[in-house]
Order: C-alpha cells, then sequence, then structure tokens
C-alpha cells in the first residue's frame, strides 16, 4: 500500500519533469556541458593586450596633448573695427506747462 503512495507521487513528478525539460530543449541546450578548456588562456591573454594597448594609447594621447599645449601660438589677425558713425543732432522736447 505505501508503495503505491510513493508511485503516485513520484511517478507525476517525473513526467512533470520530463515535460519540462522537452518544453525548455526548444528554447536551450539541454545536453551536457563540453569541459573542453583549450581557449581556457584566451580571455587572460585578451585582457592583458587590451590593458597594455590602453596604456600605449593613454600614453600617446598625455604626449600629444603635451605637443598641443606646448606649441600653441594665438595668432589674432582681425582687422580693426570701422569707424563709429556720426552721433545724431541733440534735439529738447519743449514741456508743456498746465
Amino acid at each position: 500500500m505505501r508503495f503505491l503512495a510513493l508511485i503516485k507521487r513520484f511517478v507525476p513528478f517525473f513526467l512533470a519533469l520530463a515535460l519540462g525539460l522537452f518544453v525548455a530543449s526548444f528554447f536551450v541546450s539541454v545536453a551536457a556541458p563540453s569541459l573542453n578548456f583549450k581557449n581556457r588562456g584566451w580571455k587572460y591573454r585578451e585582457y592583458h593586450r587590451m590593458k597594455h594597448e590602453n596604456k600605449r594609447l593613454r600614453e600617446r594621447n598625455a604626449q600629444l596633448e603635451r605637443e598641443r599645449l606646448n606649441n600653441f601660438k594665438l595668432e589674432l589677425s582681425v582687422p580693426p573695427p570701422p569707424p563709429l558713425p556720426p552721433a545724431p543732432p541733440a534735439f529738447s522736447v519743449p514741456r508743456r506747462d498746465r
């Protein structure tokens, strides 16, 4: 009797698990992962290559900035402004007495 109760509990669980894996297999691979570590050091090498490249670019950028500041010459070749027009004649407004 107890064996029948165990079957009633575990069979639906395993059927639901199998159905879930079947549906999941449409979206992701449910195969065992491969343990192939041939390119294990690739990320390490790529990280250090990028780190050194960034360092070189930073140094080059600083060098160009220093050169730009050292070679900076301010040349203002702006022509002088034209002369001002003559001032309009002055006039006064007559006051009305009350």
